[in-house]
Protein backbone atom coordinates (compact mmCIF):
# COMPACT_ATOMS: atom_id res chain seq x y z
CA UNK A 1 0.00 0.00 0.00
CA UNK A 2 1.39 3.38 -1.03
CA UNK A 3 0.32 6.42 0.90
CA UNK A 4 0.58 9.85 -0.64
CA UNK A 5 0.33 13.15 1.15
CA UNK A 6 0.17 16.51 -0.58
CA UNK A 7 1.15 19.82 0.96
CA UNK A 8 1.78 23.28 -0.32
CA UNK A 9 -1.61 24.47 -1.45
CA UNK A 10 -2.96 27.86 -0.51
CA UNK A 11 -4.27 31.17 -1.74
CA UNK A 12 -2.27 33.46 -4.00
CA UNK A 13 -2.90 36.35 -6.30
CA UNK A 14 -2.71 36.00 -10.04
CA UNK A 15 0.89 35.95 -11.19
CA UNK A 16 2.08 34.35 -7.99
CA UNK A 17 3.74 30.98 -7.44
CA UNK A 18 3.20 27.90 -5.34
CA UNK A 19 5.09 24.64 -5.00
CA UNK A 20 3.10 21.56 -4.22
CA UNK A 21 4.78 18.58 -2.60
CA UNK A 22 3.70 14.97 -2.44
CA UNK A 23 5.45 12.62 -0.10
CA UNK A 24 5.20 8.90 -0.85
CA UNK A 25 5.55 6.13 1.69
CA UNK A 26 7.16 2.78 1.18
CA UNK A 27 8.00 3.11 -2.47
CA UNK A 28 11.03 3.17 -4.71
CA UNK A 29 10.13 5.96 -7.08
CA UNK A 30 12.37 4.54 -9.80
CA UNK A 31 9.63 2.08 -10.75
CA UNK A 32 6.59 4.30 -10.44
CA UNK A 33 4.60 6.70 -12.49
CA UNK A 34 3.79 9.70 -10.31
CA UNK A 35 1.66 12.57 -11.41
CA UNK A 36 -0.44 15.56 -10.57
CA UNK A 37 -4.10 15.91 -11.36
CA UNK A 38 -6.51 18.70 -10.61
CA UNK A 39 -10.23 19.15 -10.34
CA UNK A 40 -11.53 22.57 -11.18
CA UNK A 41 -14.90 23.34 -9.55
CA UNK A 42 -17.70 22.06 -11.73
CA UNK A 43 -15.39 20.06 -13.99
CA UNK A 44 -14.00 16.57 -14.18
CA UNK A 45 -10.59 15.72 -12.80
CA UNK A 46 -7.85 16.31 -15.36
CA UNK A 47 -4.22 15.42 -15.64
CA UNK A 48 -1.61 18.10 -15.15
CA UNK A 49 1.72 16.30 -15.49
CA UNK A 50 3.29 12.91 -14.87
CA UNK A 51 6.79 11.61 -14.60
CA UNK A 52 8.44 8.23 -14.31
CA UNK A 53 10.98 7.63 -11.61
CA UNK A 54 13.38 6.24 -14.17
CA UNK A 55 13.30 9.46 -16.13
CA UNK A 56 11.04 11.48 -18.37
CA UNK A 57 8.00 13.66 -17.88
CA UNK A 58 4.84 14.47 -19.78
CA UNK A 59 2.53 17.45 -19.47
CA UNK A 60 -1.09 16.78 -20.33
CA UNK A 61 -1.67 20.31 -21.53
CA UNK A 62 1.03 22.12 -23.48
CA UNK A 63 -0.26 25.42 -22.19
CA UNK A 64 0.74 24.41 -18.67
CA UNK A 65 4.24 23.30 -19.56
CA UNK A 66 5.67 26.78 -19.57
CA UNK A 67 4.21 27.63 -16.17
CA UNK A 68 4.19 24.29 -14.31
CA UNK A 69 7.18 22.07 -13.68
CA UNK A 70 7.02 18.55 -12.31
CA UNK A 71 10.03 17.07 -10.58
CA UNK A 72 10.97 14.58 -7.90
CA UNK A 73 13.48 14.05 -5.16
CA UNK A 74 14.28 10.35 -4.95
CA UNK A 75 16.00 10.58 -1.60
CA UNK A 76 13.04 12.34 -0.02
CA UNK A 77 10.51 10.24 -1.92
CA UNK A 78 8.80 13.45 -2.83
CA UNK A 79 7.10 14.65 -5.97
CA UNK A 80 6.86 18.36 -6.68
CA UNK A 81 4.79 20.63 -8.84
CA UNK A 82 6.21 24.11 -9.21
CA UNK A 83 3.48 26.44 -10.40
CA UNK A 84 4.42 29.89 -11.63
CA UNK A 85 2.44 32.75 -13.12
CA UNK A 86 -0.71 31.33 -11.64
CA UNK A 87 -4.04 32.33 -13.13
CA UNK A 88 -7.53 32.35 -11.60
CA UNK A 89 -8.42 29.43 -13.89
CA UNK A 90 -5.79 27.35 -12.08
CA UNK A 91 -8.01 27.40 -9.00
CA UNK A 92 -8.66 23.75 -8.20
CA UNK A 93 -8.07 20.86 -5.87
CA UNK A 94 -4.74 19.31 -6.79
CA UNK A 95 -4.11 15.61 -6.30
CA UNK A 96 -1.00 13.50 -6.35
CA UNK A 97 -1.30 10.02 -7.83
CA UNK A 98 0.97 7.04 -8.32
CA UNK A 99 1.09 3.64 -9.95
CA UNK A 100 3.70 0.95 -10.38
CA UNK A 101 4.13 0.94 -14.14
CA UNK A 102 6.62 1.08 -16.95
CA UNK A 103 7.67 4.44 -18.27
CA UNK A 104 6.02 4.06 -21.66
CA UNK A 105 2.60 3.88 -20.04
CA UNK A 106 2.74 7.05 -18.00
CA UNK A 107 4.83 9.06 -20.43
CA UNK A 108 2.45 8.02 -23.20
CA UNK A 109 -0.52 9.14 -21.15
CA UNK A 110 -2.08 5.69 -20.85
CA UNK A 111 -1.43 4.90 -17.21
CA UNK A 112 -4.08 4.38 -14.58
CA UNK A 113 -3.31 5.83 -11.17
CA UNK A 114 -3.74 3.34 -8.37
CA UNK A 115 -2.93 5.46 -5.37
CA UNK A 116 -4.24 8.94 -4.62
CA UNK A 117 -3.50 11.58 -2.06
CA UNK A 118 -6.22 13.50 -0.27
CA UNK A 119 -5.67 16.63 -2.32
CA UNK A 120 -4.55 20.15 -1.58
CA UNK A 121 -6.52 23.24 -2.52
CA UNK A 122 -5.11 26.02 -4.66
CA UNK A 123 -7.00 29.29 -4.94
CA UNK A 124 -5.84 32.04 -7.28
CA UNK A 125 -7.49 35.42 -7.02
CA UNK A 126 -7.49 38.08 -9.70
Amino acid sequence: QVQLMETGGGSVQAGGSLRLSCTASAVNLNYYCMGWFRQIPGKEREGVAVLHGGGGATYYDDSLKGRFTISQDDAQKTLYLQMDDLKPEDTAMYYCAAAYAAAEFCLGGSWTPRYWGQGTRVTVSS
